[in-house]
């Protein structure tokens, strides 16, 4: 998972590189946030696995939303989402995404608010073919 986050983060900090600049150390502190990840019982982690190798991951959270929204119930926090290369999307990235849907609907979760990264095409389009839709985007600036 770690490996598969750090290739994420570099690919994106082709698009943006002041926000996804890689920290000193950060995969040792990705092994660490992940590691805690574990622990928490609102999280679900999903793996997708192929012959002993990771293919794709994703760490939901199931979360109250933010007092000012209302969307009518706890919402699917998914942050870290990742797959090994982009043709996965469509397959893997699509299943491990179906799967953690289910196990948060369970849950109570009413809605799903997924992080991608804007020029992340391959993400992006499997997110709109199973009928994600764009609620917000960041824009960064250095100062």
């Amino acid at each position: 998972m770690v490996e598969l986050s750090d290739l994420m983060r570099t690919k994106y900090a082709q698009y943006s590189p002041v926000f996804w600049r890689k920290a000193s150390g950060a995969n040792e502190n990705q092994a660490k946030f992940f590691a805690a990840q574990l622990q928490r019982e609102n999280n679900l982690i999903l793996v997708a696995e192929e012959n002993g190798h990771i293919e794709g991951f994703v760490i939901a959270s199931v979360i109250n939303a933010p007092p000012v929204y209302n969307p009518g119930g706890p919402v699917c926090m998914i942050d870290d989402f990742a797959v090994s290369a982009p043709e996965l999307w469509r397959n893997i990235g699509r299943a491990i995404l179906a799967e953690v849907t289910m196990r948060a609907k369970a849950r109570g979760a009413v809605a799903s608010v997924i992080v991608c990264g804007h020029l992340d095409e391959a993400k992006r389009s499997m997110l709109r073919e199973s009928g994600s839709t764009i609620a917000s985007e960041w824009y960064v600036n250095p100062l």
